[in-house]
């Protein structure tokens, strides 16, 4: 594995800065204009999650640990950005540096997040190999190891102060719960082929919440009365899914594609399954944040504001919608069509293993969305091109809005969502964007 090229420059930038302790705020801001660094561990942290196969859930609490942790760092020497001890639930403010340490709040802020990742992912070896490359560099590059050691040093403290909190996030103690139970009802979800998983995550409502203040602070309607008799409107929605389903033109099954974003797709060819690891839906909009603070042109410090903001939302809007995909515990089209209209039915998208309403993808993509438009401005084209390394093209997006509006109706053309779950998930998704903005004291 090597590092990019591009970042000798904020490794050569580190040198001719020398050392001073700490380094003032503007010298901070000359360490990496680019952010490549940043991007790069980002990208990395998705590699890895891909790889451990996490669930949505699980993945949007690997990625905002870590940019808090950076971010946080790097507030220190940014006091124009709000500090999310004051914002965030339970979190206490870090300490400072120790006076006569020598510390680059950026080169901390880096070994904050790499500290953190590496202790949330399952992979640790690979993304300690990571970690060590960057640090070897520096040593090849000559860097005053004082200012190396320091700086990682105070990232360790850093990290290890945000370790404590997630510790209290009730998600170790969830590992134990129950498992989710299948019962007769025919209303109630049940596990669906190829692979027939056990639902996901059934006790994520349990999880502590980062800014809302409860996962059921944004309750939205309840999906229609399971009824399958002809003329009902549960049946007309049944019956929405299978005739769009099956009139899809090319456009709208690459649309379905792009936005799949499962983890884990079983395939099976005659009496062989193997699996292919995606990215998911949270991993896809954290890519997203990296594109735009690229065309931004934004500094290690706003990338880390803005990947931290996003995934703060995603975390956030896990959690709402799980609490209602578990509370109203609905069977999935896929279920219902082969039970009620065509059992050989089979969806463009493989169903993901957990219940139907809301549909996660439309309430983590317009929570995230908003959150840009809110950092960003509306009307933000960019051109995503987060799917290619899972095989498939770029598209463009004259917003972010426009993007997390694809991604919600992609749903209903992959076959795995009714149309209410969509609807409601975004009216959901944009009440927890339009909070956390607010609260974050986002104004673009």
């Amino acid at each position: 594995m090597r590092i990019s090229v591009a970042l000798s420059i904020f490794w050569l930038a580190i040198l001719a800065l020398g050392c001073k302790a700490p380094l003032p705020e503007a010298e901070t801001q000359k360490l990496l204009s680019d952010a490549e660094l940043f991007h790069q561990a980002l990208d990395h942290l998705t590699d890895v999650i891909v790889h451990d196969i996490f669930s949505p859930p699980v993945a949007s609490r690997v990625y905002a640990y870590p940019c808090i942790a950076a971010y946080q760092t790097i507030q220190q020497a940014n006091p124009e950005f709000i500090d999310l001890s004051t914002v965030l639930n339970e979190l206490t403010p870090i300490s400072k540096p120790k006076e006569d340490s020598q510390v680059s709040y950026d080169l901390a802020a880096i070994s904050a997040f790499m500290y953190v990742g590496q202790v949330l992912v399952f992979s640790e070896a690979t993304f300690l190999e990571y970690f060590d490359e960057l640090f070897d560099e520096l040593d090849s590059l000559g860097v005053d190891r004082h200012l190396v050691t320091d700086s990682k040093a105070y990232g360790r403290q850093v990290a290890d102060h945000i370790l404590a909190w997630a510790d209290t996030d009730n998600y170790k103690e969830s590992r134990s719960f129950s498992k989710y139970s299948i019962t007769d009802d025919p209303s109630q979800w049940k596990p669906t082929p190829p692979a027939y998983m056990e639902g996901i995550e059934p006790h994520w409502r349990e999880i502590r919440t980062m800014v809302i203040d409860s996962a059921q602070q944004f309750r939205i309607a309840a999906p229609p009365a399971f009824d399958m008799q002809e003329g009902t409107e549960f049946h007309k929605l049944s019956m929405e899914v299978y005739t769009v389903a099956n009139s899809l033109d090319k456009e709208k099954k690459e649309i379905a594609s792009f936005w799949d974003c499962n983890p884990f797709v079983m395939n099976q060819t005659g009496h062989i399954m193997y699996a292919t690891k995606k990215i998911t839906p949270g991993g896809h909009w954290m890519g997203i944040s990296n594109i735009a603070s690229k065309k931004a042109g934004h500094d290690l410090a706003h990338s880390l504001q803005t990947a931290t903001f996003v995934s703060i939302g995603l975390y956030d809007a896990f959690i709402a919608c799980w609490d209602e995909k578990y509370r109203s515990n609905l069977v999935r089209p896929e279920t219902v069509i082969n039970e009620y209209i065509d059992e050989d039915w089979i969806p463009l998208l493989q169903t993901p293993p957990f219940p139907e309403h809301t549909s996660g993808h439309s309430v983590i993509s317009t929570a995230a969305a908003e959150l840009l438009t809110q950092l960003l401005g509306d009307n933000f084209a960019y051109t995503d091109d987060v799917e290619l390394k899972y095989g498939l093209p770029v598209r463009h997006f004259s917003s972010f809005r426009a993007a997390a509006s694809e991604a919600a109706i992609s749903r209903l053309y992959g076959g795995i969502h009714y149309m209410p779950a969509i609807t409601e998930g975004v009216t959901q998704g944009r009440s927890i964007g339009e909070t956390i903005a607010s609260r974050l004291h986002i104004s673009n």
